[in-house]
């Protein structure tokens, strides 16, 4: 993986492959590089690092990057890699080229059995340039394409016969420069329709500024694509229909707009995306979620609830896991994807299955919901992206309102996931007569005020940015929390590991004495977030136990705790609110922190290391 783009039409095709890709590096990578088809030629440029240095390899070799620039090309595909197989490399960046230069290809997923077919191919007399899964694809393509009398299409049906894995492939022929061809399983393809042009993404940031008008392929298909015409087809070789949907995302979305980075942008937007995720299902004392059947019938039926998710969607996931279980007493497993799969999880027509993704194409959740699926779970995601693949393959679907999330460390998505895992809750809680019609009132009420409250505290941001700029040497930093304040810990340690590379872990505060508190040394950083009242008093003397053995300690806390003693260096003060929505702030100063630390020590903030946007291999 990570990012496709591919373009055949009037426009010049390079600044077309170029401006998409550029599009696609909030998704990480570390290799660029584009083929096309020009004068009867397949041409290949690629290099190892940025975007900016494939353009300047391109622009210093004469290429024509403007928009303005004449098309000579036919056809062209492109993409950023993300090492999967093979180190990064001039040599292992896509796109690959067939040893013949027939074809070529770029290539998102893993080639499961990709040493066997390399073997075969090599018995074939075939020789490899590069250490990749991806170019396996290439050649095997060729192999076909030469036996099935030249059979451009024929030969990529035969080909994914012998594939074992995850793909998107796009690739192209030299003796058919009028089209690009793809194939979809587990990966996502975005195609975008033109006037006597067209377009295929990864992603829909690629596309945007180009055309609304958007095809999500469905796994298992071929696409066929010319610049008058897209015809999708199953395995089998028979025609699909399809349906056109229409990308609403204004184009300025996917702009900084003056900020430094995507991700401080991204945080200034969680006031005005948790109102939109939250505030239009909010009508009347009542809370709607469309779609989704939350009669008294159905929710008594359900007996369990598992809410699937990776990452920062998992951590998401935690808090709903403790709301559920606190409003609606109803038992709750929160689980990651990848380990719910082999899990032989219990599961049964009594079960929710509710998974949790910001793209809708993560594919260990996705793989998660098909395994509920079959086991006769109902499933709800709650998915940012519409039309994704898990909000097209689930039973029911909650969609965010965050928007386009650019920055790889996920800031808006988060704070909208909780707005529906809280939405979920008091629906549930209020159908099964859980609780009071006059605290049902008040917790929509204290929703409906979360987004001015998360605007009070970036007004006073600047003094999260004065702690870490004071604090970001720190070579390791220890959250710790109890209750809700220690999953809101877990997701604010991932986002400093995310960014600043700075070793980092979650702990529960009363773990402490159970052999964690060895590591406290002088000088160590600890931040605490404290907000529930019961519990406030226990956690004094968490932080007690390490300020007294050298460790600094930032404390957030609500106004109502702005007088009490703790024994911390610093305090960060979040705005009241019922303790049981005090998450939803304290999620913020956190992701402020991991920024400023790593502004501090000169990270790349939207692009961290060896990480992607969207996770699409196991």
């Amino acid at each position: 993986m990570c990012g496709i783009v591919g373009y055949i039409g009037a426009r010049n095709t390079l600044s077309v492959l170029i401006k998409g890709l550029e599009c696609l590096e909030y998704r990480g990578y570390d290799s660029a590089g584009v083929s096309f088809i020009q004068n009867g030629k397949l041409n290949v440029i690629k290099k190892k690092g940025k975007v900016k240095e494939l353009y300047k390899l391109m622009d210093d070799s004469g290429y024509d990057l403007s928009e303005k620039g004449k098309n000579s090309i036919s056809a062209g595909i492109g993409h950023t890699r993300w090492a999967t197989h093979g180190a990064p490399s001039d040599e292992n960046s896509h796109p690959h080229m067939s040893m013949n230069g027939k074809i070529c290809v770029v290539h998102n997923g893993i080639i499961e059995n990709y040493a066997e077919l390399r073997s075969f191919l090599r018995k074939k007399g075939y020789e490899f340039a590069s250490d990749t899964d991806t170019e396996v694809a290439a050649q095997l393509i060729e192999y076909y394409y030469t036996k099935k009398e030249h059979d451009f299409e024929g030969s990529i049906r035969r080909a994914l016969q012998d594939i074992v894995g995850s793909y998107a492939l796009c690739v192209l022929c030299v003796d058919y420069p009028d089209r690009i061809i793809c194939a979809k399983k587990d990966n996502p393809i975005v195609i975008g329709i033109g006037d006597k042009e067209n377009f295929i993404a990864s992603d829909i940031p690629a596309l945007i500024e180009y055309t609304r008008d958007v095809v999500f392929m469905e796994d298992n298909c071929i696409l066929i694509m010319t610049k008058d015409s897209i015809t999708i087809k199953d395995v089998h070789g028979e025609v699909l229909d399809y349906e056109v949907a229409h990308v609403d995302w204004d184009t300025d979305a996917a702009q900084k707009g003056g900020y430094a980075h995507f991700m401080m942008k991204e945080m200034f937007e969680e006031p005005k995306v948790f109102e939109a995720t939250v505030a239009p299902r909010i009508k009347d004392g009542d809370i709607f979620l469309e779609h989704f059947p939350c009669t008294k019938e159905f929710v008594s039926n359900i007996n369990s609830i598992n809410i699937v998710a990776c990452g920062t969607a998992y951590h998401a996931g935690c808090i709903g896991k403790y709301l559920i279980e606190k409003l609606c007493r109803i038992p709750v497993t929160c689980t990651v994807a990848s380990e719910f799969i082999y899990s032989d999880p219990i599961i049964d027509e009594h079960t929710l299955t509710v998974v949790i993704s910001q793209s809708g194409e993560t594919l260990d959740t996705r793989n998660a919901m098909r395994e509920a699926k079959n086991r006769g779970s109902q499933t709800l995601a709650i998915v940012n992206v519409i039309g994704s693949t898990i909000a097209r393959e689930s039973d029911y679907v909650l969609y965010t309102a965050a928007g386009p999330e650019i920055s790889v460390a996920s800031t808006k998505a988060y704070t909208t996931q909780l707005g529906c895992v809280y939405l979920l809750a008091l629906k549930f809680a209020k159908v099964l007569g859980k609780i009071t019609p006059e605290k049902y009132a008040d917790y929509q009420y204290e929703l409906l005020e979360m987004p001015s409250k998360l605007q009070k505290i970036l007004d006073v941001q600047d003094r999260i940015q004065r702690f870490a700029s004071a604090e970001y040497n720190a070579e390791s930093i220890f959250f710790i929390g109890r209750g809700l304040d220690y999953y809101l810990s877990m997701e604010a340690s991932l986002k400093l590991k995310e960014i600043s590379y700075i070793h980092s872990e979650a702990y529960a505060g009363g773990e402490l004495k159970h052999g964690t508190i060895a590591l406290i040394e002088d000088g160590t950083l600890v931040v605490s977030p404290i907000t529930q009242d019961e519990l406030a008093g226990k956690m004094e003397s968490n932080i007690k136990e390490v300020s007294t053995r050298g460790a600094t300690v930032l404390a957030i806390i609500p106004e109502r705790f702005a007088e009490r003693e703790f024994s911390c260096n610093e305090k960060f003060i979040i705005p009241d609110c019922d303790e049981l929505f005090a998450p939803i702030l304290t999620a913020l100063p956190c992701q402020l922190f991991a920024y400023y630390m790593a502004v501090n020590k000169g990270c790349d903030i939207d692009k961290p290391r060896n990480l992607a946007k969207s996770v699409t291999v196991e």
